[in-house]
């Protein structure tokens, strides 16, 4: 599995605040009382045009069963604020 090319690609995101933001725009819908609701088949064809290669299974994987990628998680604010936050640490 591509697992590395997974957290390689979210490691680019959480650096670069203009690819983020191209990804939160390309890859994410805002849902009901503030949630957000990420396609990821738009994000395997997002980080595709990066050079990353891996499955939708794979990001599921990360997601959901193996260590967090980050340990700062506020749900109260939307992940681009997240984003800030942790480059400028």
């Amino acid at each position: 599995m591509s697992l590395q090319q997974v957290h390689a690609f979210y490691e680019v995101l959480m650096l670069d605040s203009s690819i983020y933001e191209a990804y939160f725009n390309n890859c994410s819908n805002r849902g009901l009382l503030g949630s957000w609701h990420w396609d990821t088949n738009k994000i395997v064809n997002f980080a595709a045009t990066f050079g990353y290669k891996f499955t939708e299974y794979e990001l599921t994987y990360v997601w959901f069963e193996s260590e967090p990628i980050s340990t700062h998680n506020t749900l109260s604010e939307p992940p681009q604020s997240q984003l800030k936050q942790l480059a400028t640490v």
